[in-house]
């Protein structure tokens, strides 16, 4: 198009959960980097946004400040909270702005079957554009849809990106991680954990739902040994889910049941991760979180602490 007509705002959206995988996170950010440099030159009204969590809805603060357990299948409390609603909120904004949006996605049918099965569902025969199915004034348009795996990876060799660069660290990523797709998430139906499918899958490195990290292992493998204690601290957590024993007798609505972690779970967990933090040498956690993680475990012991003594004392657990 002509440069006069170029008059659609363009929103490049990333969502970021705080817990990427490492070398993911590190070259999603150049990439936001190189492209915010080169908007002006393109001659576009392009926008590249982050969508992430508040830090009261991180991993961590729900994690070791409330003490949910792990995610499982079952309990997949992650998604929502860190992929699904910062990512919804900010489509929602330019709806309202707008009156109404084009959401591109780079979903395939050729990821999986399953993949295959869900955008058949959604699409209406005759027409690119076709509504989301929970996003009022949300139009959903899958430019790459019927192209094979073979065929997007050699597009991305042949052709360099218009910002700047070239693919070559992008493929040399996947390589080394053996790695599939984590696309953009906006729908629980279509949010698997990034790692259900037989192909590995960049996603959140604490990620537990997954009984391996395949591409994290990947990294490692091909001699990142620096994430390795990341890969310790996932399994970990993925090991003390089911231990009862770590878990308080009731739930926080007081129905029976395993309840959260226990306080002193949540200081080991928490102490664990800092001790990540140093050996890996970059931030696991922010300080905010940090803070309203101690918040949520004064209120806890308040809590605690205040039924303890409404408990007559040969009622209290020893």
């Amino acid at each position: 198009m002509p440069p006069e007509e170029r008059r659609r705002p363009i929103h490049v959206l990333n969502n970021d959960t705080l817990v990427e995988s490492p070398p993911y996170a590190a070259f999603v950010h150049a990439s936001i980097s190189r492209l915010r440099r080169a908007a002006p030159a393109l001659n576009m009204p392009l926008y590249v946004a982050v969508a992430s969590p508040e830090v009261d809805q991180t991993f961590w603060v729900n994690l070791i400040g409330r003490g949910y357990p792990s995610p499982n299948r079952q309990f997949r409390w992650c998604t929502d909270r860190m992929k699904i609603g910062p990512t919804n909120a900010y489509i929602r904004s330019q709806v309202d702005q707008s009156g109404s949006v084009v959401l591109l996605l780079g979903v395939r049918k050729d990821e999986s079957a399953n993949r295959a099965q869900s955008i058949n569902r959604h699409t209406v025969e005759g027409h690119r554009l076709n509504p989301h199915s929970s996003l009022r004034g949300c139009f959903v348009f899958r430019p790459i849809v019927d192209l094979a795996t073979d065929e997007l990876w050699t597009f991305l060799l042949q052709s360099p990106p218009p910002w700047g660069g070239s693919h070559r660290d992008l493929v040399t990523l996947y390589r080394n991680a053996s790695g599939g797709e984590c696309p953009l998430v906006i729908d629980q139906e279509d949010a698997p954990s990034c790692g259900n499918n037989p192909s590995s899958r960049f996603g959140c490195w604490t990620c537990t739902v997954v009984e391996k990290d395949k591409s994290l292992q990947g990294l490692v493998d091909t001699g990142q040994d620096e994430l390795q204690p990341l890969l310790d601290l996932r399994d970990w957590l993925r090991l003390i889910r089911n231990d009862l024993t770590l878990r308080d007798a009731e739930r926080r609505n007081g129905a029976e049941g395993p309840g959260p972690f226990r306080l002193e779970v949540r200081e080991e967990i928490l102490k664990r991760l800092l001790d990540a933090q140093t050996l890996v040498g970059q931030p696991l956690i922010t300080d905010a979180e940090v803070r309203r993680i101690r918040e949520l475990w004064t209120s806890d012991f308040g809590r605690w602490a205040e039924k303890r003594q409404r408990t007559p004392t040969a009622e209290r657990p020893q």
